[in-house]
């Protein structure tokens, strides 16, 4: 797990880095507020550990700098000045989560893991798109169905997937043969419906409701119509 600790106190600095350490974690320290943007910038981290009061920027400019260009990577800050107000303007500035100081160094890690854990958990969820119990897995490039695994070669991963990133579009063939194949096919070619058949046989094979349907005269639209059917 990456650290990165923006901290202007020395001791406060030695005894989290030291215990951080020890706990499996790399650390690397920042001792303002202009030099912990830069390293957000030019690194990336699982967390970041942000002290209200800073020289250069506070940390709540920090934490407003890294959301522009970060919005994933935990952030917990660390402030003397802990009643409500402060503590609503840093989560407002986006911060995840607030630690008054003093603070127990236990309670720092727990709460260091409890922040990784979400941030990963969401960042995961991101990568799945659902459809009628149809979950496409956009990281690990598979597929499943009611929790039936569905087996894919590459072109029809590539072709499903741009068709769940493209739910209720109309898509023309040539779209797809653009998008999908990456070359210029001839307008003859009938590569995309036999691929449209074989995706088909796949993803519904069960009886479950159709998903890809074709809009004759103009190609395939990705949806699910069951609620329509039912009403």
């Amino acid at each position: 797990m990456k650290v990165l600790l923006v901290e202007d106190e020395p001791g406060l600095v030695s005894v989290i880095v030291r215990g951080l350490t020890e706990a499996g974690m790399d650390v690397s320290v920042a001792a303002d507020g202009i030099t912990g943007v830069e390293m957000t910038i030019n690194h990336k981290f699982d967390v970041i550990i942000l002290d209200v009061m800073l020289p250069g920027l506070n940390g709540i400019q920090v934490c407003k700098e890294v959301r522009k260009h970060d919005d994933s990577v935990a952030i917990l800050m660390l402030t003397a000045l802990d009643s409500t107000e402060n503590i609503v303007t840093g989560l407002n500035a986006g911060a995840d989560d607030y630690l008054a100081k003093p603070f127990k160094f236990a309670e720092l890690e727990a709460r260091i893991h409890t922040l990784v854990r979400r941030s990963r958990r969401a960042e995961a969820n991101k990568n799945i798109v659902s459809i009628a119990g149809l979950e496409v897995d956009i990281a690990s490039k598979t597929a499943k169905r009611n929790g039936r695994n569905i087996a894919l070669t590459a072109t029809e991963y590539r072709l499903l997937e741009y068709f769940v990133k493209h739910q209720n579009m109309i898509l023309s063939r040539i779209q797809i043969l653009e998008n999908v194949w990456d070359i210029d096919f001839n307008m003859g070619t009938n590569v995309v419906d036999v691929y449209v058949n074989y995706l088909r046989k796949k993803i519904d094979s069960n009886g479950e409701a159709r998903l890809i349907h074709t809009v004759f005269g103009m190609g395939y639209i990705f949806k699910d119509d069951s609620h329509e059917a039912a009403n």
